[in-house]
């Protein structure tokens, strides 16, 4: 008696392109948990009336409340589409690691938003609703944008300087000790103090505001870049220095081809230090006597009793801020990528 061979069994069985998907599939649970709450959270702000405090009402209230309902209509296809159709399974893997904060996004955002336009308990203008921001962002966006670009011109000076000064005083700290003797001693006493201590100093001496904040970015940079790339000069092992002796290196091939390479990660250590001092000096500065960047934008907003502005500045001094160590941490990976076997990433 013949038998059917198991593959011939069922000939439609593969007839329908999304068969396999569809037996494999599973619904995106925390996928669909943020398509409730941004759809909560449109709902909130399109259909809850404002509460109007002796001035006009909110503008960009409905856009943001449809744009927020009609996201969270988006995230509930991708996740129950996404179980099924091929190209949006892609998609929906790609954001699942996102999934937990779309929900707290969503929440802290319709918080926010009864909080302040929908009941009044924080109150204006001290606090501003989520759509205050993007009338700023709309609006204002000439003089946001240049200071956006001015604090990112200013910052790249004072930190280029201060992280390539920094990284030579280092070297030549850790390389030779003569050099050592005289720098070190200055370094100890001087880099503890804070950068913007020497605000008024520096300010007297620099033909300009610029020129002085300029320095003080760089100041501050360039000591922990110093310090760390010093220590990480003098802790290579002295047996790379004999081999490489042996086979004929001169000094400039041990300092450029085994000192500096075996110190890039504590380098890049200080790089991040670094940074963020920098970023801290910058905004004082710009507060103090640069006449323009997000320091200067958030001095004015405050003096003219726009909070908004100001909390819209916040805003983007963090995302560009956060950015930028993003930036800093791909350099490393990039130049370090040949030490992975040995470092703990």
């Amino acid at each position: 008696m013949s038998t059917i061979p198991q593959t011939l069994e069922a000939p439609g069985a593969l007839a329908h392109p999304l068969a396999g998907a569809a037996a494999g599939g599973r619904v995106w649970r925390t996928g669909v948990a943020a398509a409730i709450a941004w759809a909560a959270f449109g709902l909130v702000t399109w259909r809850w009336p404002n509460h109007v405090v002796g001035f006009g009402d909110w503008a960009f209230t409905a856009e943001l409340g449809m744009t927020a309902l009609a996201a969270g209509i988006v995230l509930l296809g991708l996740a129950v589409a996404g179980a099924y159709v091929m190209p949006l399974r892609a998609v929906q893997e790609a954001v699942q690691p996102a999934g937990p904060w779309l929900v707290a996004v969503a929440a802290v955002l319709a918080l926010w938003e009864a909080l302040t336009a929908k009941s009044g308990v924080l109150p204006t203008p001290f606090f501003a609703p989520p759509q205050a921001l993007i009338e700023v962002y709309t609006e204002d966006w000439p003089r946001l944008g240049g200071s956006v670009v001015n604090t990112l011109k200013l910052l790249g000076i004072g930190y280029f300087l201060g992280a390539l000064t920094g990284f030579l005083v280092g070297v030549s700290i850790g390389w030779s000790r003569a050099v050592g003797y005289w720098v070190h001693p200055v370094l100890r006493v001087l880099g503890p103090l804070p950068a913007t201590a020497l605000l008024p100093i520096t300010f007297y001496f620099f033909p300009s505001s610029y020129s002085a904040a300029a320095f003080l970015i760089a100041l501050a940079s360039g000591f922990p870049v110093a310090v760390l790339t010093w220590s990480g000069v003098a802790s290579v092992g002295k047996r790379y220095y004999d081999v490489a002796r042996t086979l004929g290196a001169s000094n400039a091939f041990l300092v450029l081809r085994v000192a500096i390479p075996a110190a890039l990660p504590q380098v890049f250590v200080g790089l991040f230090m670094g940074l963020g001092a920098s970023f801290t000096v910058l905004v004082t500065a710009e507060m103090m006597g640069v006449k323009s960047g997000l320091g200067w934008y958030l001095t004015w907003a405050q003096g003219w009793a726009s909070y908004v502005n100001m909390y819209a500045a916040l805003i983007v001094m963090a995302l560009l801020f956060s950015s930028i160590i993003t930036l800093l941490f791909k350099v490393r990976d990039r130049a370090l990528v040949w030490q992975k076997g040995t470092l703990k990433w």
